[in-house]
């Protein structure tokens, strides 16, 4: 028993191993990838100008609405194009070289293959998110009389804004990780990312307003399609709302979609 038990241990250690090394090796390719710093210079430029258009508007235009919160509404124009970027090459662009069949040859199992690549490409995301912190606090370098209020760093709504980010993340790049392991083409991948992305953000906004205009459907199919929305989860967290069921919607697909990309995987090895 004694030495079975040892067994069982020395087995989950090298599997952590596994896991450790595997996500270890994805973020040093992704800091040395192309399409990686592509996507963090535009993301950051476009999130810069976007933060400084707010700020314009606001000024001309007084608003009770506080930056942060603005600023966080427009969270799907930076992922349409950040994920498909950061996740295209992760299984697509391994199999079109033919590393992929290699890496399937080794110990290594195929759901540290796709929690590794998936944990790799979740936490660059959020990191471009986390230097998104700068642009406010230095606004209120440049300009210490806008900061003197509070508005630019407002705590609330930027901890609600980010605990938003984190979980609607795992969605997201659990799509992208999906549709990198149906093809081996990085091209496909990445316009499938991006018409699937565009289809649960934009497309779920679209049927909720649909449903409240014309009035067609029932009550608990209105509130399906509510419940389904990411803008409504949005506007819940950034007003310190916290609701358990967006966090089990982004959680449960997010792990049937990496369920899903580990079978892909298994069948096409």
């Amino acid at each position: 028993y004694g030495d079975h038990r040892d067994l069982h241990l020395s087995l989950r250690r090298q599997r952590q191993m596994c896991i450790r090394d595997r996500l270890k090796h994805e973020l040093r390719m992704l800091f040395i990838s192309p399409a990686t710093y592509i996507a963090a210079v535009i993301f950051l430029c476009l999130m810069g100008f976007l933060y400084w258009a707010i700020l314009r508007s606001m000024v001309n235009t007084p608003s009770e609405t506080l930056p942060t919160v603005q600023f966080f509404s427009v969270f799907w124009i930076p992922v349409f194009f950040v994920v498909p970027l950061l996740t295209m090459r992760s299984i697509a662009g391994e199999r079109s070289i033919g590393t992929l069949d290699t890496l399937m040859t080794t110990p290594t199992s195929r759901v540290s293959v796709i929690l590794s690549k998936f944990a790799g490409a979740y936490l660059f995301y959020m990191l471009l998110w986390i230097l998104t912190i700068g642009f406010p606090l230095f606004t209120g370098k440049l300009y210490p009389n806008a900061a003197e209020n509070g508005a630019l760093l407002e705590m609330e709504p930027l901890a609600g804004s980010f605990l938003f980010l984190a979980t609607s993340g795992l969605l997201f790049i659990s799509i992208g990780i999906f549709a990198s392991s149906v093809t081996r083409s990085q091209l496909v991948s990445g316009m499938l990312t991006f018409t699937t992305l565009f289809v649960v953000i934009i497309g779920g906004q679209q049927m909720g307003n649909l449903a409240d205009a014309e009035g067609v459907l029932s009550g608990w199919a209105v509130a399906a399609v509510n419940y389904l929305q990411i803008f409504e989860h949005l506007d819940d967290f950034s007003r310190g709302i916290i609701d358990t069921r967006p966090f089990f919607y982004y959680a449960s697909t997010s792990f049937l979609l990496l369920g899903l990309s580990t079978l892909v995987i298994e069948a096409k090895a």
